[in-house]
């Protein structure tokens, strides 16, 4: 399958005032660096990486010829009709200020690229693939996908997964189909995967911008300029429009605010991303803007929130051993703990449910409750359970209520928490006890 890059040409943008934290020629048109906070913070030098899963981006182009902390990943094919969006993405993230067209929102960002475009026929699910595990065998890592299709593709949803699990966080472009009615996109409908809209110079949701309830945060997307291959024009830069250009200020943003705070686990960056935007809209969530416009200010400052361990644990497949991943998830409750409380999160757009694997002591029951203020319910699955979503006659075997039965000998079993309806996202406590009866 071949994945669509998520952008459209445009004219030139219109000249903004100077930002001072950046000085290369064409920062005056970069209306939105101050629009996300990045002409209120200084950014730092080179940390956790931005890693450009795209076309390709041009090495001998003036910003990337010779940029230190620079790794391309593979070989780098730039001469296709579309293969100057990988070095357009990765200069809107990341062109560094040395004088040359404009300046990234992370100018001395540590970059990897890796092109998953091996043809000039454009982006195939195959390399975008191998890009991620190229990428997530070394994480903490922020990777930037802007590219899409409403075609899934379950290899990619699983590469993605691995990546996250492997403690890297997965941003992607909404997508441009909202003038069309906004069919699902991927991977940005996928959960765990932080989607970005797109926003013009009056905070305005572009009418192109893919509207879901995946949609985490908006980013400028209007009005670009952007690197290109000297091939395509001799002026080394274009104009554009797309959420392609939102996704990678995002990366650029996330992979800023984890090199300055590197506990920062991948749930603790998406919550805070989400948690500081700026809110546009509709107040709270909405489908078109998300939380809202990205903040760099704000997430540098933010509290840190609680740890929502464990993650990705959407299905059985993702904790149980030799499923998803070969070492699954460590049981909550064993034979010398079968008892337990811990606090998660659950969000409709990129963490719908978390399961978690149990023990059930021999001749016991084990009951499991939910305090969340009535936005999260639990219940609990038979040892023999497939999938959370299995169908109704395997329910019937399987699905338990909120208290199960050890037996003779004790059993496993799995524990769900899901969202009850009456808002997008719950913060819970999860208890789990043991009773005779």
């Amino acid at each position: 399958m071949i994945l669509a890059a998520v952008l459209a040409l445009i004219g030139a943008g219109t000249a903004q005032a100077r930002v001072d934290a950046y000085s290369d020629p064409l920062v005056p048109q970069e209306w939105w660096l101050s629009h996300i906070g990045a002409d209120r913070a200084t950014p730092p030098g080179p940390g956790v990486p931005i890693a450009i899963v795209d076309s390709g981006v041009d090495p001998t182009q003036p910003d990337f010829a010779g940029r230190p902390n620079t790794t391309f990943l593979n070989n780098q094919t730039v001469l296709g009709r579309d293969e100057y969006h990988g070095t357009a993405v990765a200069s809107v993230a990341a062109a560094p200020d040395n004088g040359f067209a404009l300046d990234g929102v992370y100018p001395d960002a540590a970059v990897k690229v890796w092109d998953a475009s091996p043809t000039s026929f454009g982006i195939t699910d195959g390399a975008a693939i191998a890009g991620l595990q190229a990428v997530s065998a070394h994480c903490p890592a922020v990777i930037n996908l802007s590219f899409g299709s409403t075609n899934p593709d379950a290899g990619l949803q699983d590469a993605i997964l691995d990546a996250v699990r492997q403690g890297c966080l997965v941003v992607a472009a909404a997508g441009n189909s909202g003038d069309e009615g906004s069919p699902t996109t991927y991977p940005a409908a996928w959960p765990h995967v932080f989607t970005v809209a797109a926003t013009d110079q009056n905070d305005v949701v572009a009418p192109f911008s893919t509207t879901s309830p995946a949609t985490d945060v908006a980013a400028p997307g209007t009005a670009f300029v952007a690197d290109v291959p000297l091939a395509r024009n001799p002026n080394g830069y274009d104009a554009f429009s797309g959420t392609s250009f939102s996704a990678p200020l995002v990366s650029a943003a996330a992979a800023w605010v984890w090199t300055m705070r590197p506990t920062l686990t991948v749930s603790q960056l998406s919550q805070i991303l989400r948690s500081t935007a700026r809110d546009i809209g509709p107040p709270g969530f909405d489908n078109a803007s998300g939380w809202g416009i990205l903040d760099i200010p704000g997430a540098l400052a933010a509290p840190t929130p609680p740890n929502d361990s464990f993650e990705p644990n959407d299905d059985i497949s993702q904790v149980k051993p030799n499923s998803l991943f070969a070492e699954g998830q460590p049981p909550l409750t064993t034979p010398a703990r079968p008892t337990i409380r811990l606090v998660a999160t659950i969000d409709n757009g990129d963490d719908p449910r978390d399961v978690y694997r149990l023990w059930v002591p021999a001749k016991r029951y084990v009951h499991v409750t939910v305090a969340s203020g009535g936005d999260a319910a639990a219940r609990l699955w038979g040892p023999q359970t497939s999938s959370t979503r299995e169908n109704v006659k395997a329910q019937r075997r399987d699905l338990r209520g909120a208290k199960m039965y050890g037996g003779k000998r004790g059993t496993a079993a799995y524990a769900e928490v899901l969202l009850t309806g009456r808002s997008p996202a719950a913060s819970y406590t999860l208890s789990v006890t043991v009773s005779k009866k």
